[in-house]
């Protein structure tokens, strides 16, 4: 994530205040210049960094947090909303017209800023989110390459694309292409325009001609998070030229300082309104300050892994499984199911992040390492008959020996999977049985856990 390292010197700075008994004026003020330079480090710009460190110093001391209860509790909390107010206090979405006439939505920026594919995310979200008809059109005229990349991601999310030839300049193509939305009954317009290696004078005339036209609704600029405080200058060109509605932040999964995208909001006054965390069409998420600055400090963001779920997990297949889990009926096509679905959310050390506690231990899970495993158990029960998949209990050394040859592992890899995989079953039975007995607290629980763990020994054994 873009916020990365910040988070790291953040939740360091933080537990090493929360760890002092008396919060005093010296060390609160050795904890502002640790955040100061963690802020620095990640490229924040230096005036936002200023204002930032001023009003948690008021702060701190409008509301009596020196000798106070809790006093690092109380300083956690005015780090968090300060960092709400510098990336904008609330999440702001798509404006739509209210009068159910057409939505028109521009999509700018430079070359090389994911623009073309951030048209095709918003389009699909617009579908699957929203429940819109919109229609694509591919105004970037200059690179053919680009129409027909739209058109590419268009069939793939199973929205319509309206081009025209390369004769006919962008004005003249959005023109046509309103008219065609009109006719045919669509309710939102995505306009993909022409980039530039950088701003002049020409793509901002031809922006704001198109605007003058169709009255734009949203004008959305993308900007790549691994260009640091640049986001900002080019942010600012292109809101005095057009008057940006919002932000759509690319490669926000990339190993950025993500300094720029923390600063643009206060320096800009252009919102955050989404970000992209991956490069398939789906990997787009609204972006909401409040959760942002939770994962920023650990605290992990269960709303969006929540939403995350019921958008990508086929929720009547996972229930029906867990009621399977809980009667003791577990299968290894039960396991196959349950990692596919883990993975449509994305890679582990995200969901690590997003659950509160965890953030920390992002970072030590190899997620090269993890994905390889993942793989190779799903080979390996992909390897397995039919009956082998409904009752592992009966496989046999030959069995073995067949599966790790065909799943390219070896035979102590299937021991392995087979033993987890029994222990599981015996977890979820027993788990399932305290359900029904009314005996599931969380001291039996912990017994079962103990029970399940390796590690754990008897005392006195």
């Amino acid at each position: 994530m873009a916020f990365d390292s910040l988070s790291e010197r953040l939740n360091k700075t933080i537990r090493n205040i929360q760890g002092k008994g008396k919060l005093t004026e010296k060390n609160m003020e050795d904890m502002l210049r640790e955040i100061r330079v963690a802020l620095l480090e990640a490229d924040v710009n230096y005036q936002v960094v200023q204002d930032f460190l001023k009003d948690i110093r008021e702060r701190a001391k409008g509301e009596d947090v020196l000798n106070g209860v809790e006093p690092g509790q109380q300083l956690v909390k005015i780090v968090h909303d300060e960092i709400i107010q510098t990336l904008g206090t609330d999440s702001i979405g798509i404006n739509w017209k209210e009068d159910g006439g057409i939505t028109v939505i521009m999509i700018c920026g430079l070359q090389g800023t994911g623009k073309t594919t951030s048209a095709a995310k918003i389009a699909s979200l617009c579908v699957r989110k929203y429940q819109k008809k919109p229609l694509l059109i591919a105004a970037d005229v200059i690179r053919p390459a680009a129409i027909e990349q739209l058109q590419t991601l268009g069939r793939e999310i199973g929205v319509e694309v309206f081009s025209k030839d390369t004769d006919f300049d962008a004005y003249e193509t959005v023109e046509a292409g309103m008219d065609y939305a009109r006719q045919n009954g669509f309710d939102t317009v995505i306009i993909d325009t022409a980039g530039r290696l950088h701003v002049d004078d020409e793509l901002m005339q031809e922006l704001a001609d198109i605007d003058m036209l169709v009255h734009c609704d949203d004008v959305l600029l993308t900007v790549d998070a691994m260009t640091g405080q640049d986001i900002i200058n080019v942010a600012q060109a292109f809101n005095d030229a057009l008057e940006l509605t919002g932000l759509i932040v690319t490669k926000f999964d990339g190993d950025s300082r993500g300094g720029g995208v923390l600063s643009v909001r206060a320096v800009t006054g252009v919102p955050i309104k989404f970000v992209c965390d991956g490069e398939k069409i789906d990997d787009i998420d609204a972006f909401y300050p409040d959760r942002m600055a939770d994962r920023i400090l650990g605290m992990g963001d269960v709303v969006t892994l929540v939403e995350k779920a019921e958008e990508k997990i086929d929720m009547d297949q996972a229930q029906k499984t867990a009621d399977r889990m809980l009667a003791g009926q577990f299968t290894m096509d039960d396991l196959l199911s349950e990692m596919e679905q883990i993975q449509k959310l994305g890679p582990l050390g995200g969901l690590m992040k997003m659950l509160p506690g965890f953030n920390q231990y992002a970072g030590m899970l190899d997620e090269e390492q993890a994905q390889d495993n993942l793989k190779k158990t799903k080979a390996m029960i992909q390897s397995m008959t039919k009956e082998e998949r409904a009752h592992p209990e009966k496989i046999r050394s030959t069995m073995k020996k067949r599966i790790a040859s065909g799943s390219g592992t070896t035979v102590t890899d299937v021991n392995r999977l087979l033993s987890q995989y029994d222990k599981a079953k015996k977890a979820m039975g027993t788990f399932g049985t305290m359900q029904k007995n009314g005996t599931l607290n969380e001291e039996s629980l912990q017994k079962m856990m103990q029970a399940q763990d390796p590690r754990s020994t008897k005392r006195g054994s």
